[in-house]
């Protein structure tokens, strides 16, 4: 594009020059250059008049500008009444030579430019590519040098497109071969996947049957019965074995997961849920109940109090008699603070109590004693309930006939049935189907959400995440050590809890669940109430009496020696 036109360009504008003497005009002038104004010939603009000297001023250009300059005059340059030494040249201006000398009107004339038009650099390009390298218009005739170069360009295109065809049947054949790599490495670890859950899945079967069988085996002391439970244990070992290969292989663990989503994942697995079926938002919602627990300090005060009344070796023995995870421990910390002597509030099904809160059928159900305080919120020494051993004892087995019941060997759906009660979650646990890959919670929220309270979800997802600081609690910020760390050397130095675990094992296996139970459950019930009702006046009227002279206190620490 044509750069626009300079104004010191002498051919660009031109000074028009009238001079007045007398309101007579003595003559007009046109410049395009530099020129001087005054008395003597040898100016351009020459006035004879006595207010004018021999040379009076000067016009010139500076910066694409035209100036008025005084030449040290004697009479000056006067404009609008005022002496100027300098001016710029305006449009249309007049200035005086003295103050009553003649006038001197300047008009610059600037050349009308018409601006070239711009020119389409790609329609250019086109034009020129179709001429020389297009089959051009075959009705115009062309020159030798325009035909000498379209031959030039078809060889050359000619060779190109021999050379670029095989490049791109190369690459076409290494991107039908990275492609159907691909395929088949996606065929392979989803085949791989599938047999990862077959092989999870067949474990949890042999999980329900090991829970159903260990107390018929332990309780016949038949050798072969032993010699096949080692059998099935050591299968399921094996089986455990490939599924960790698989899971190795499949990279579910891979260094790239923070140590906190790894923790999520192995907790998730200790309950008996499979890593390869987690829903994609189940790390992030157990991460948000994690923040929950470091909001409060619920958890650290609960940890130590259970480390201090040695409530960890007790609740952990328990449950590894059972076969059960020993993380099963954040249950009763949900349930209750640790607190063995916490009454629940009044519900259709009575008064839960102690530290796993057993209401009064599940209590009477696992061989625990009622006391005359069943229908009133309040310790009673009296009830096996407020014996946290005895109520471990009873919630473990309790947790196990969950656990190899409808629900599949879920850890969740287990919790879930705690909390919200068998009765009401197991008619929607046998509305799935009888496979343990569709038994458990996820599957359970998403066909019934609508049925299931909050507080059965919170209660779960508060298990776990807690189950998940406690393997490291640091990590997340806590100030305490995992509770559950050194298990062996914890119930090895518990022999209280041996002591009863051997005392009450006989007396509970009877009360497991079976024929007659549930008149055992109501003949007892029953008989429990009318003894509250008749004792009832023992507790309002001498509830006060010191230790030494109280019946019912030396009672209770008689039961409890």
């Amino acid at each position: 594009m044509q750069n626009s036109p300079k104004y010191d360009d002498p051919q660009s504008t031109t000074v028009l020059v009238t001079v007045t003497v007398d309101d007579t005009v003595d003559g007009d002038y046109a410049f395009k250059t530099s020129f001087k104004i005054g008395r003597i010939e040898p100016c351009e603009v020459c006035i004879k008049s006595e207010f004018v000297s021999r040379i009076h001023a000067s016009v010139s250009i500076e910066n694409g500008e035209w100036w008025l300059s005084d030449l040290d005059s004697s009479n000056g340059i006067w404009l609008d009444g005022s002496r100027v030494p300098r001016v710029q040249l305006k449009e249309d201006m007049a200035v005086r030579l003295g103050i009553r000398g003649p006038e001197v009107r300047f008009r610059i004339q600037r050349p009308v430019v018409v601006p070239r038009p711009e020119i389409d650099l790609k329609t250019v390009k086109t034009a020129y590519a179709q001429h020389y390298f297009g089959k051009g218009d075959q009705k115009r005739p062309a020159g030798e040098h325009t035909m000498l170069i379209r031959t030039v360009f078809a060889e050359v295109q000619k060779k190109q497109k021999r050379k670029y065809g095989r490049v791109i049947l190369a690459l076409a054949g290494v991107m039908v071969c990275l492609g159907g790599f691909a395929l088949y490495e996606h065929k392979q670890v989803t085949e791989q996947r599938s047999a990862a859950k077959d092989i999870f899945y067949s474990m949890k079967n042999l999980d329900i049957e090991i829970a159903n069988l260990q107390d018929a085996v332990k309780g016949s002391n038949n050798p072969q019965g032993v010699e096949q439970f080692k059998r099935i244990e050591a299968q399921r070992g094996e089986m455990e074995n490939n599924y960790n290969r698989y899971l190795a292989g499949l990279h579910v663990y891979n260094s790239k997961m923070s140590e906190q989503d790894r923790l999520v994942l192995r907790v998730a697995r200790i309950f008996g849920e499979c890593e390869l079926d987690m829903p994609p938002d189940f790390v992030a919602e157990v991460d948000k109940y994690i923040k929950y627990w470091q909001g409060s300090g619920r958890l650290e005060r609960a940890i130590t109090k259970a480390r201090a009344n040695n409530y960890t070796a007790t609740i952990s023995r328990a449950l590894l008699n059972e076969g059960l995870p020993p993380q099963y421990f954040y249950l009763a910390l949900q349930e209750s603070d640790f607190d063995p002597y916490i009454s629940g509030p009044p519900t259709r099904k009575g008064i839960a109590k102690g530290m796993w809160q057993f209401i009064p059928e599940t209590g009477l159900k696992y061989g625990l004693h009622l006391g005359p305080l069943v229908d009133m919120a309040r310790p009673d020494t009296l009830d096996d309930r407020h014996n946290y051993q005895l109520e471990t004892i009873a919630a473990a087995h309790y947790l196990k006939d969950l656990y190899g019941s409808d629900a599949q060997g879920s850890g969740l759906l287990v919790m879930a049935c705690y909390n919200w009660g068998e009765d009401s979650v197991l008619p929607l646990v046998r509305s799935m189907p009888m496979n343990p890959r569709d038994r458990n919670f996820w599957t359970l929220l998403q066909k019934h959400r609508d049925k299931i309270p909050k507080e059965t979800y919170d209660y779960v997802f508060y298990i776990v995440s807690a189950a998940v600081i406690g393997e490291n609690p640091r990590l997340f910020g806590f100030n305490f050590d995992n509770p559950l760390a050194n298990l062996n050397a914890q119930v090895t130095a518990n022999t209280e809890l041996r002591r009863v675990t051997t005392a009450r094992s006989h007396r509970l296996r009877q009360h497991a669940p079976g024929a007659g139970l549930v008149g055992v459950v109501q003949k007892r019930s029953y008989r429990v109430r009318s003894i509250a009702r008749m004792n009832m006046w023992r507790y309002f009227f001498i509830p006060m009496l010191p230790p030494a002279t109280n019946p019912i206190r030396r009672l209770g620490e008689a039961r409890r020696c």
